[in-house]
């Protein structure tokens, strides 16, 4: 028998409802356009990096103009996060198949919130986050370690993301890598490689 191919999934944007664009704004009383003006324009790499600590992202996140209540923020958050349609049941199908999931993200420690709301874990390992990487796709490392950790060549992995960029990282490292669009177009994706 081959051996199972491995999926390493993005998780924002791809199996999980991004607040970045529309909530979190909001939660500032602010659109898009002015937050992403007014940001720090490194805070938050160096966040998903592991660099600096949530303390210090939310006091720099404004370029220190402005206070930032983080358990409020951190509720916001716990309340916006949820499932893409059709994920869960295309989870669920997968760990049926014994599909072998791990994450492969680029997200600051927030991704406990994440777990907290949604028990992503039920499905998928909270393997490779960035903030405890130290390193962020689509650099070629996060992908050679990951595969590296797990004891595979990166051709026993499929890569999943819903930006293109970071799929093209994958495939430097060695990786097939599927362009997430919806549940459907990747269920059709992992059918036609034999995954389900």
């Amino acid at each position: 028998m081959p051996e199972p191919t491995i999926l390493l999934l993005d998780v924002m944007s791809t199996l999980v409802y991004d607040p970045f664009a529309v909530e979190m704004p909001a939660f500032f009383g602010l659109t898009f356009k002015e937050m992403f003006s007014r940001k720090d324009p490194t805070a938050w790499v160096e966040f998903e990096l592991g660099q600096i600590d949530e303390d210090a992202f939310f006091s720099r996140f404004f370029l220190g103009e402005r206070d930032v209540d983080a358990a409020a923020f951190r509720e916001m958050l716990a309340g916006s996060y949820r499932y893409l349609d059709g994920v869960e049941s295309m989870l669920e199908e997968l760990s049926a198949a014994g599909a072998p999931m791990h994450t492969l993200s680029n997200y600051p420690d927030w991704w406990r919130v994440i777990e907290s709301s949604l028990e992503l874990s039920r499905w998928v390992d909270w393997t490779f986050v960035s903030c405890r990487m130290g390193v962020r796709k689509p650099d070629t490392e996060i992908y050679t370690r990951a595969a590296a950790q797990l004891g595979v060549a990166p051709g026993r992995c499929l890569f999943v993301d819903d930006r293109e960029d970071n799929c093209a990282g994958a495939r430097a490292a060695g990786m097939d890598a599927v362009v997430f669009e919806d549940a459907a177009q990747l269920t059709g994706a992992l059918q036609a490689r034999g995954v389900l």
